[in-house]
């Protein structure tokens, strides 16, 4: 025989649980919904949100950034003439090393030169095409 008192009072203990599981969930993972304005609150909008002026760019900032990029410009110019001199000197130190070395042999720092002009060239490459 069953006791209709006690199952109704599983249940009802079984229904108090699932309602505080669902309500703890919803309170661990609140919805990303925006807030209502409030009262008399102003808008921020990016219009008018602090750190965004409207205004049109100050000539001074607009030269003196024009100034920063022809002096970075002239800089990678200057790096890239002295690379490519390095180069040239490398390139010509690997043909001295070559011309001296047998045919069927090379040696190390034969290949180690190859190594530093391969790396140096891959980084004039780099430097011209951060240029454009």
């Amino acid at each position: 025989m069953i006791n209709v008192p006690r199952l109704a009072h599983k249940n009802h203990l079984l229904s108090i649980v699932i309602i505080a599981t669902f309500v703890s969930s919803l309170a661990a993972h609140p919805q990303n919904r925006p807030l209502p304005p409030q009262p008399g609150a102003t808008s921020t909008s990016p219009s008018n949100a602090p750190g965004f002026d409207n205004s049109p760019p100050d000539p001074g900032h607009i030269r003196m950034a024009k100034s920063m990029a022809e002096q970075r410009n002239e800089i990678r110019q200057k790096q890239i003439v002295a690379d490519s001199q390095h180069l040239l000197d490398l390139a010509q130190q690997l043909k001295d090393a070559v011309d001296k070395s047998s045919k069927d042999q090379l040696s190390l720092s034969v290949v180690n030169t190859a190594s530093e002009i391969e790396k140096l060239a891959k980084t004039v490459k780099e430097k011209m095409r951060d240029g454009q």
